[in-house]
Parts: C-alpha cells; structure tokens; sequence
C-alpha cells in the first residue's frame, strides 16, 4: 500500500470513501441520498483548499483511504465559506429549521464557523481520515496519520484536534493508540473531541 499526496485524479475515490464511511465508520448513501453531499462537506473542500494536507493510501488501483487536514481552523473557515460554498450551495439549497438528514448535514455545510470551537482554540489544525473498511486494522491509518502530522509540524502547527461520533468506539481506541488525547468541549452533543500535540 502506498501512501502518497493527492491528486486531483483521487477526487471520485475519495468521494466514495467519504459516502462509505460517514455513518459512524458505515455506509451512509441510506441516509444521504445525493452522493455528493457527504464529501463536499467533509472531503473535498480540504483536497481542494489545502491539497499540501492531502494524502491516500493507494492499493495500487484506487485511492481506499485517506487522511485531509487544515492547518488553521480560523483561516479554513474563512476560505470554506468565501472560496468553496459558492461552488455548492446551490445544490445543497439550505432548510431551516432541519427536518430530515439531509437537512442536517447541509445546515452543517453552511454553517462552516461551527468548526470553530474555543475550548480547541489551543489545537488550531484539525483533521479527517477515512478508510475503507477493508483496509483497516492493516497499519494503513497509522501510516496515513503520520504523513499528515509530519507535514503539520512542518509548518509550525503546534497541535492538532478532531472531532469523532462518541459512538464510533473503533475509532476512539485507534486515536488513543496514536496517543490522542479527549479535550473537554460543553456542549459537544454527539461527538467527542481529541487533541494531539505535536
């Protein structure tokens, strides 16, 4: 397995490990009918906005996973809602109040300042990462994990945080092995915070 920066050429695959593994580490095209929602808010604005924080783990034939960082929070939000919302929001038409959800997760699309949090104001980068459920429990995460974090403490980030569903115990017990550690976020609702310093 090959772990390498991303290409434009990845974008399709990584759109489809996005839609496989949105729903708590699962498939989520049952709850996300259009395709593209999940990864124009979780994958392709970082390929695109900060393609120097991309990686994929290459089986030879496709990307099956990858890991998409932003080296400050602030600053990515900024660029997400002037830069990269425009180009979707019009597929992705807003409904508020939310009542189905689609209507959550394109809330959460135009809602880009959610991300910033102030108890992880202490963590400016943040990061995803997703593999296929194939390869995991391979080594391949880990792999992605650390071509991510070298190329963050190459730039000086000083640490790094992720927001994960508290449900997803699987992924929990694979940050604690990379030594992540839980931040202390009110009002988190479903999802538990991690952070890394680097």
């Amino acid at each position: 397995m090959l772990i390498r920066p991303y290409r434009e050429s990845d974008r399709d695959a990584v759109g489809d490990i996005c839609v496989r593994t949105a729903d708590a580490g699962g498939d989520s095209s049952h709850l996300y009918p259009d395709l593209e929602l999940m990864p124009s808010t979780f994958a392709w604005p970082y390929a695109e906005l900060e393609p120097d924080l991309a990686f994929v783990a290459d089986d030879g034939e496709r990307a099956v996973g990858y890991v998409l960082g932003a080296a400050d929070t602030p600053a990515f939000v900024e660029r997400f809602r002037d830069d990269w919302l425009p180009k979707v929001a019009d597929r992705f038409p807003l409904v508020d109040p939310p009542v189905s959800p689609t209507d959550e997760m394109v809330w959460l699309l135009h809602h880009p300042e959610r991300m910033i949090v102030p108890a992880l104001a202490d963590y400016p980068a943040h990061l995803h990462i997703d593999l296929l459920p194939d390869h995991q429990r391979s080594g391949h995460g880990r792999r992605l994990m650390a071509a991510l974090l070298d190329a963050l403490r190459e730039k000086g980030v000083p640490a790094v945080h992720l927001g994960m569903l508290t449900v997803n115990t699987p992924a929990r017990a694979f940050y604690d092995r990379l030594g992540f550690h839980e931040i202390d976020v009110p009002d988190r609702g479903p999802l538990t915070y991690l952070g890394l310093h680097l």
